[in-house]
């Protein structure tokens, strides 16, 4: 059975950090891009990165350039968000999905529509 889950969501202090990590089982996610995506309450899913199927594309959303990093460690079948200097408006719930369209492999595309496998989530808390 092919299923994704994200791990490290929590609460944290504006201006901390956390590591967020999605692990696949039941397939390789060598040939998939995978992308990050979030939602609050009563808002829209919004993309937030993703990261092409060889590691060498990645993009990020407005609201994550210069504060988000993605990467992924495919001998562990895992890709990795670390959000850095974190802010009250990051609260949400963080879910991460993958994609075997060929245009998304290669060039990484944060459109959750073409994303075929998604995990359920972690929520990720910013609060004094």
């Amino acid at each position: 059975q092919l299923q994704l889950v994200e791990s490290g969501g929590g609460l944290v202090q504006p201006g901390g950090s956390l590591r967020l990590s999605c692990a696949a089982s039941g397939f390789t996610l060598d040939y998939y891009a995978v992308g990050w995506f979030r939602q609050a309450p009563g808002k829209e899913r919004e993309g937030v990165s993703c990261i092409s199927s060889s590691g060498s594309v990645s993009n990020y959303g407005l609201s994550a350039k210069g504060r988000f990093t993605i990467a992924r460690d495919n001998a562990k079948n895992t890709v990795y968000l670390q959000m850095n200097s974190l802010k009250p408006e990051d609260t949400a719930v963080y879910y991460c999905a993958a994609s075997e369209e060929p245009m998304v492999q290669a060039m990484c595309v944060i459109n959750g529509e073409l994303y075929d496998y998604w995990g359920q989530g972690t929520q990720v808390s910013v609060s004094s």
